[in-house]
């Protein structure tokens, strides 16, 4: 938990931020600020570098210029070690592929970073059992992987990137593979832990409608307990933007009822592909 940290100091910044691989230009000079509590949906074409972006996020790729800072700290600089410890601390990742431990329970996966870093056994315990809680699989907790559905596995994904709340949340297309009802369940629980445990966040996707929904949806808690996601307009306080990533460069930066509207023509690739036909 990290409810002592200064609202004032953003959760990640890049300042002009570059990276290549070999003679692919992965992204060129990306500049942007995820604030406190704030949700970026990050979008573009395959390839205009949304996954890279999300891992030198995560420190587990270093620019070639530019600079990225973890609440301050200029993750270039520190040491492997270092490096590990904001990790575990203050973030968690979902990935598109499936990330799970084949050999360890629904339970021991969850509990995995707690254990990496030497949480007490009642403190980790504790914890594992309100993250399952979350993701509903209070009642899957000794199976394997390989007896969990589609579903399942990737609420498994999240409870593990989740538990013990940290305070930044990168989100690789968590909904990947999966179909319809199970994907909103994904985005539900994305939902309540932006609105209810007020983690600032990063979520890359390419489908509109997930867009849509992450934007126009709320978790709400009532003096029961009661937990609902809603369509309603943006409660007091939200803070959504999204990024266009074009070429890995940012094609656009803005609010979601900005981005619909937009004109610009890496924006209308996405909202109005059939503008893009052309006909012989």
């Amino acid at each position: 938990m990290n409810s002592g940290i200064d609202s004032e100091i953003p959760a990640i910044e890049f300042r002009h931020v570059s990276l290549s691989f070999g003679e692919v230009r992965a992204l060129h000079d990306v500049s942007f600020t995820l604030k406190r509590g704030q949700m970026i949906l990050i979008t573009g074409n395959s390839g205009s570098g949304k996954s890279v972006l999300l891992r030198l996020a995560m420190g587990l790729l270093r620019p070639d210029q530019g600079r990225v800072l973890i609440e301050r700290r200029e993750i270039e600089v520190l040491d492997e070690e270092e490096m590990l410890a904001i990790r575990g601390d203050l973030m968690g990742l979902v990935f598109q592929e499936d990330a799970l431990f084949s050999g360890m329970s629904t339970y021991d996966n969850a509990a995995y970073r707690l254990v990496e870093q030497r949480r007490a056994a009642e403190v980790t315990d504790r914890a594992v059992r309100e993250i399952l809680r979350f993701v509903g699989l209070q009642d899957a907790m000794e199976k394997f992987p390989e007896e969990l559905s589609g579903g399942m596995k990737r609420r498994l994904e999240i409870a593990r990137a989740l538990v013990g709340w940290p305070s930044i949340m990168l989100y690789d297309e968590p909904t990947a593979g999966l179909d319809p009802i199970n994907a909103r369940h994904i985005l539900d629980l994305i939902i309540r832990a932006r609105d209810l445990h007020k983690n600032s966040s990063l979520c890359v996707s390419k489908l509109l409608y997930e867009i849509s929904y992450l934007a126009t949806h709320y978790a709400s808690e009532d003096a029961r307990g009661a937990v609902r996601v809603n369509q309603a307009d943006a409660p007091h306080g939200a803070d959504i933007k999204v990024i266009v990533l074009d070429q890995g460069q940012i094609a656009f930066f803005g609010t979601p009822a900005e981005f619909h509207a937009s004109d610009l023509p890496s924006v209308t690739c996405l909202t109005h592909p059939e503008r893009q036909t052309k006909i012989p």
